[in-house]
């Protein structure tokens, strides 16, 4: 493969979401590899200390990668934690031409189409056939694939959720480090833009689920849409929620939880579902750890979605993305 095939992959790969649009990857690129490296230089030593986001965010890239090259008719396969060199997360090589399917080319459609959706969903299920091929999908890496749909299991979880966000909104480095990555400039090609995140405050949502409150501390006191007593309540937001995790937690199994991630997200895309993360109560190991206990969970929680139809003529806020030519380095 050539430079510019390269290039056109890449794009790919960098539209995968990452933990604050943080887009924490870098790639070098051979005549039939490429290699993703891990950019400690945009890390989240507040929220994510271990790294553990920002890498399934790499693996989010490293599957968008293999769709991608799908697609153009080429046939990949993945090597996780190549060698010693910890930041070197994956190796894609090219093993051959392949005839791409309608799958194929439908996957690979759904990596433009994507984006992340925190405005309330539609009231409309999201279909249990859609729910058993998306954990059939994660199942193929690893990952399982779990529906919140017990009440006591969406108390302890909205419960933690909640835990977490106050926790967080009171750790004025939390705070400060969520404002360095929170962007005015809808140019800007990096971190999470003001106009995708909604204005009024989350706790404010007819919803049992809070979404990150990315502008806490901004807002006006009293700030938000104003109130028509005379109107009926606004109906409950009843997302989908689920939990994807794996049995081991170390950079591997976070890799393969990101490429699980992937497919869910391009899967469910492609039928139409959006799907935006609940991601506070796993940023804190204490109420991650409570999480695994109170949901008698055999394994490591590693990612909390809520899913849904968007709603009819909603417009999404695009976060940017660098220049592939500031994140890839082709090889002689």
């Amino acid at each position: 493969m050539d430079q510019q095939q390269w290039a056109q992959v890449v794009e790919a790969a960098t539209r995968a979401p990452s933990i604050h649009n943080t887009q924490p990857w870098r790639f070098t690129a051979t005549a039939d590899q490429l290699d993703v490296f891990l950019d400690p230089g945009r890390a989240l030593p507040v929220l994510d200390p271990t790294g553990r986001q920002q890498v399934i965010s790499c693996g989010i890239a490293v599957e968008f990668a293999v769709v991608a090259l799908a697609a153009a008719g080429w046939l990949s396969e993945v090597e996780l934690l190549p060698d010693d060199d910890a930041d070197h997360l994956a190796t894609v090589r090219v093993i051959g031409p392949i005839v791409a399917t309608d799958e194929d080319s439908a996957l690979a459609a759904s990596i433009a189409r994507r984006h992340t959706v925190r405005d309330p969903f539609q009231p409309r299920v999201v279909p249990v056939d859609l729910l058993d091929r998306l954990q059939a999908e994660a199942a193929a890496f690893g990952t399982w694939f779990k529906p919140v749909t017990r009440s006591e299991e969406e108390v302890a979880t909205v419960f933690l959720i909640d835990r977490a966000e106050e926790m967080e909104q009171g750790d004025p480095a939390y705070l400060a480090e969520l404002q360095q990555w929170v962007r005015t400039d809808p140019a800007a090609v990096d971190g999470v833009p003001v106009g995708a995140v909604p204005a009024e405050d989350p706790h404010g949502r007819p919803s049992n689920w809070s979404i990150r409150d990315f502008v806490v501390g901004t807002r006006s006191a009293g700030e938000g849409a104003p109130v028509d007593a005379d109107a009926p309540p606004p109906e409950v937001e009843r997302p989908t929620v689920v939990l994807m995790g794996t049995d081991g937690d170390d950079r591997y199994a976070w890799l393969q939880a990101g490429r699980a991630l992937a497919r869910v997200l391009l899967v469910a895309t492609a039928a139409g579902v959006a799907a935006s993360p609940l991601t506070q109560a796993l940023d804190w190991p204490a109420t991650r750890t409570r999480l695994r206990a109170r949901l008698s969970l055999v394994g490591h929680p590693q990612m909390l979605l809520r899913m849904g139809y968007p709603r009819e003529g909603g417009e999404v806020a695009v976060s940017g993305r660098r220049p592939v030519a500031e994140v890839l380095t082709v090889a002689p």
